[in-house]
């Protein structure tokens, strides 16, 4: 069995995708439908701009999207469609993709929602008054004990649950710059600021989240034709009118991703493809479990040497 994962934010690059919509004219018309849909050049910038501007939550997040679609365009022209997979799964924002590759959300409505989204999040709390940090070498419980020593008062949260070695606290930047201390003093091997623009995945992000259930109301969610492992239940789910009150939901809510794929180990996954721009997801699997193999498909390269590993 297999599973689709779909990579989150930070995984941009400035040229991502363009080899693929140069080779497939499927995975063109992904970019095209993207940039339609949001009235921009968004695929110029993904292609030819500035790296700080694309890195900007509402602009990343439709950008990812739209990469990891046109990857899976490309697979499709290959023969591989998405009920190859067993399961899809996505980090984050990587959920939406795991949603538009399963059809249970049309691209345009996903790129409208991620550039909502992002905008949201990025305006849910002042820059510079929260933050986000990794703290390596601790394990969830370690780290949750962690974050509630450094809150004192403030918020400082476990927000993503990446393997059994990394974890991200996010919450207000007093309390995150305590957590990277304190982490350190219980032995952690690192613990570092991120370069985020905002602490996602805590209850600070709460205005964005009534702010994505408006979004999603108005949009119509189909159930998937994959079940698709939510992240802030690490199960998989098959019901539209679900998915939609777990996005809201997702967007205070921890990303449960090292549970997410040992969920999907215990169902039988024994590969796992990244779908989209990066190699993230596959170094998490392969720490989370040693036993999945994992592989990225991000160019057409991949793409090929995937369709032909891939029963059709």
């Amino acid at each position: 069995m297999r599973a689709f994962v779909f990579p989150g934010q930070g995984a941009q690059t400035i040229g991502m995708g363009q080899a693929l919509a140069e080779a497939y004219p499927a995975a063109r018309a992904v970019f095209d439908e993207v940039d339609e849909a949001l009235g921009e050049d968004l695929s110029g910038l993904i292609w030819g701009g500035d790296i700080e501007e694309l890195t900007l939550t509402a602009n990343a997040q439709p950008a990812l999207m739209a990469t990891s679609i046109a990857a899976m365009r490309a697979l499709e022209a290959e023969g591989v469609s998405v009920g190859a997979a067993s399961f899809v799964a996505g980090h984050s924002l990587g959920e939406y993709s795991a949603l538009a590759a399963a059809e249970a959300i049309s691209l345009a409505d996903t790129a409208r929602l991620l550039r909502a989204r992002g905008k949201a999040m990025q305006d849910a709390v002042p820059v510079g008054v929260g933050a986000m940090a990794a703290v390596l070498g601790l394990d969830l419980g370690a780290v949750k004990e962690v974050a509630a020593q450094a809150a004192q008062g403030e918020v400082c949260e476990a927000a993503n649950d990446n393997d059994p070695a990394q974890v991200v606290v996010s919450g207000h930047k007093a309390a995150v710059e305590r957590a990277v201390d304190i982490a350190k003093e219980k032995g952690a091997k690192r613990a570092l600021l991120l370069p985020v623009s905002a602490p996602f995945h805590c209850s600070l992000m709460q205005p964005a989240a009534d702010a994505m259930a408006q979004a999603l109301a108005n949009v119509a969610i189909a159930d998937p034709k994959v079940p698709v492992v939510a992240n802030v239940l690490a199960e998989a789910v098959t019901d539209g009118a679900q998915i939609k009150d777990l996005l809201a939901q997702q967007i205070t809510g921890a990303v449960r991703w090292r549970e997410s794929v040992m969920y999907m180990a215990g169902q039988g996954v024994t590969e796992v493809y990244e779908i989209g721009a990066g190699k993230a997801l596959s170094g998490m699997v392969k720490r989370i479990d040693r036993g999945l193999t994992s592989a990225a498909v991000g160019t057409p390269e991949n793409v090929v040497a995937v369709a032909a590993t891939v029963s059709k």
